[in-house]
């Protein structure tokens, strides 16, 4: 019978939060990911947008960081109550990542293989009803370095360039 091979790093974890160069706190793989793989599902209290309103904002110092992931339903996943490692996930205008939501339930998954070290990034596509001026994209900058960055988290209007 062959010799059992080593744990794998962090006794079997696979992503790892720690400070970010793109912004504050990040999630690195520690091992590699296959493309296609779920990473880690987007978890934490479910709340009606009604509630997240009134929660809005989570640090008045900083209101436009927030922990909520916007389910279909019109539901709400508040990540700062019962989150996991997931809500640190940074955005990029290129990223290795996506969210993937199967019935009500969100998943990151990996859009590209992902070497051991790498950040783990997915495009937020934050969508505003209200037009999208200088002043507004300002209001939620980019610090992804892609190539092709936006500037900011917020999705193209469809129909508009």
């Amino acid at each position: 019978m062959p010799a059992s091979s080593p744990p794998s790093p962090a006794a079997g974890r696979r992503i790892q939060v720690r400070r970010s160069g793109v912004h504050g706190k990040g999630v690195f793989a520690l091992v590699d990911i296959a493309e296609g793989e779920d990473i880690i599902e987007y978890v934490g209290e479910i709340i009606t947008w009604k509630e997240a309103l009134r929660r809005h904002p989570h640090d008045p110092k900083d209101p436009h960081h927030t922990f909520y992931f916007h389910i279909d339903d019109g539901r709400v996943i508040d990540a700062k109550y019962g989150g996991n490692a997931s809500r640190w996930i940074n955005h990029s205008c290129a990223p290795n990542c996506e969210a993937d939501e199967q019935e009500g339930r969100v998943f990151i998954k990996a859009l590209r293989d992902i070497r051991a070290g790498e950040e783990l990034n997915y495009d937020y596509g934050l969508i505003l009803d209200e037009p999208y001026t200088k002043a507004v994209k300002a209001q939620y900058p980019c610090w992804c370095g892609a190539k092709n960055c936006r500037g900011t988290l917020l999705a193209p209007k469809r129909g508009r360039r």
